[in-house]
């Protein structure tokens, strides 16, 4: 479906866009990728990369909305990736995240109504589930704007949903690349917030996948969530490290045991798939949508009452050799 279309990343240079790009570039006859962000240094070593003549790069930020404007002029799909993403910055500096990951947000969606986007998909992430730091709940605000955006479009064709993950495999700032690097410096002990506490992971291949998957699926308004296992941090400290000692430091401010990707609050409208779930907006539209059955003809059925995803509760378990497979990839 991304065969003459043209398809615009916001924050494209992060890790997501990179590796989108390179998806998109191996299996598609797109006709134009751009890459929307700010950081020109990043955008220039992207482009000594990924020089194909179908690229472009677009400097500009998503608080700014007339720039946005102009970057999509002509976009058949736009994947919206910029956010500021990092829990003690937000803290910090509140009103810069709230900018970005809500302003922001929004923006997206004025233009892609504004400019007849036909798709659009928001990335998310499970601490936007009952959050208790201010990425979470900037995180939420924005995936509740999208959804609500399909209730605004009228008889425009523009569609907007959101995708959820987990914890990437070696993504900056996670805590894979943290302990690889203590490992490579010789440390005689991993910290460990708690031994209880547990994450999603995917890869990064899996993310773009369940995206690029995700348009074909998406009738508007779903928050998709893919079926990915669960790793207990001291499962995953042991298989990076076997037999280095463990050191429990103390959860960190505005961070949790277990991750939620879909909450028992929302089970009345969440919907099972073969590889993945969808929870269905809280909203009726102004269009009727039948989330049961997708684009793609795919079923989904409801859970049962009270249905929660969770990290500690996941019926599928990484193993040591699966997670170093996974940093192979």
């Amino acid at each position: 479906m991304f065969d003459n279309k043209t398809i615009l990343i916001t924050g494209g240079t992060g890790s997501f866009g990179k590796q989108c790009v390179k998806t998109l570039l191996n299996r598609y006859k797109t006709q134009k990728i751009i890459v929307y962000s700010r950081d020109e240094l990043k955008q220039y070593e992207m482009a000594q990369e990924f020089d194909s003549p179908i690229m472009r790069y677009f400097i500009g930020d998503v608080r700014d909305r007339d720039r946005l404007s102009l970057a999509l002029r002509g976009v058949d799909y736009v994947i919206h990736a910029a956010a500021l993403k990092q829990i003690p910055a937000a803290e910090y500096n509140p009103m810069e995240c709230i900018k970005t990951n809500i302003y922001g947000a929004n923006n997206v969606i004025d233009v892609a109504i504004e400019q007849e986007v036909e798709k659009v998909i928001a990335l998310s992430t499970d601490k936007a589930v009952n959050p208790i730091n201010l990425y979470g709940s900037t995180k939420l605000a924005a995936d509740k704007l999208f959804v609500a955006a399909n209730n605004i479009v009228g008889t425009l064709k523009t569609r907007f949903s959101v995708v959820r993950y987990g914890n990437v495999v070696g993504s900056r700032g996670s805590v894979m690349p943290f302990f690889q690097k203590l490992i490579r410096e010789k440390a005689t002990e991993l910290p460990i917030t708690d031994p209880r506490m547990t994450r999603f992971w995917i890869t990064l291949q899996q993310g773009v996948d369940l995206v690029l998957n995700s348009f074909e699926r998406m009738q508007g308004g779903e928050i998709f969530v893919p079926k990915i296992p669960s790793m207990k941090i001291t499962d995953l400290a042991e298989a990076l490290a076997p037999g280095v000692p463990t050191k429990i430091v103390g959860i960190r401010p505005g961070e949790k045991l277990h991750e939620v990707m879909c909450p028992a609050e929302a089970s009345h409208l969440t919907l099972e798939f073969a590889d993945h779930y969808v929870i269905r907006p809280t909203i009726e539209f102004s269009h009727c949508v039948d989330h049961t059955c997708n684009a793609l003809g795919e079923k989904g059925f409801p859970v049962p009452d009270g249905f929660q995803y969770s990290s500690d509760t996941n019926t599928e378990w990484l193993t040591s050799f699966q997670l170093l497979d996974m940093l192979k990839q």
